[in-house]
């Protein structure tokens, strides 16, 4: 198991010349991201390079959980790695600047949970205001929302990609 290292000493190392490697996916890259770090999503962490010989490698996420449950996935052969403790939300706990660029769009999952949450609460209002049958759009976006979690595939998600605001990042 890789250790955790706090966001001192993370800013330590990187300062060092440590690798600060960020397993988001590129549109949460985007908008926030420790400056200098490398972003490898989790996604393709496989087809990733392996690291040097005797690299020092922090890996992080948004909170810490998602690189703790994927660590034996991560490529720690050869290298001296690390997990950033609390992910970027610990570094910027601790004080240590990001880059940002609130131009950038909204991650596509804090997206499709604004968008199905909306359709939820106006198919509710409207089955109430105008006509029983709008409770079916509330029941179409719930299982929607199974089928997604089920299989691993999200057709909100990749709709919303398509839109204008969210073409620059995804594709």
């Amino acid at each position: 198991m890789m250790k955790e290292v706090t966001p001192q000493e993370a800013k330590t190392l990187k300062d060092q010349g440590a690798l600060i490697v960020d397993i988001r996916e590129p549109d949460e890259f985007a908008r926030e991201h420790i400056d200098g770090a490398r972003n490898i999503p989790l996604s393709q962490m496989d087809k990733a390079a392996r690291h040097k010989a005797g690299e020092i490698v922090i890996y992080h996420c948004k909170s810490g959980m998602r690189t703790q449950a994927n660590a034996t996935k991560l490529p720690a052969d050869q290298c001296e790695a690390y997990i950033l403790k609390g992910g970027i939300e610990g570094w910027k706990a601790a004080a240590l600047d990001v880059a940002a660029d609130r131009s950038k769009p909204i991650e596509i999952m804090r997206q499709v949970q604004i968008a199905a949450g909306s359709l939820v609460v106006l198919g509710v209002l409207l089955g109430f205001v105008v006509h029983a049958g709008f409770f079916a759009l509330s029941a179409f976006v719930g299982a929607g929302l199974v089928f997604a979690g089920a299989s691993g595939t999200c057709a909100m998600a990749k709709l919303l990609g398509y839109m204008p605001w969210n073409r620059s990042v995804t594709t």
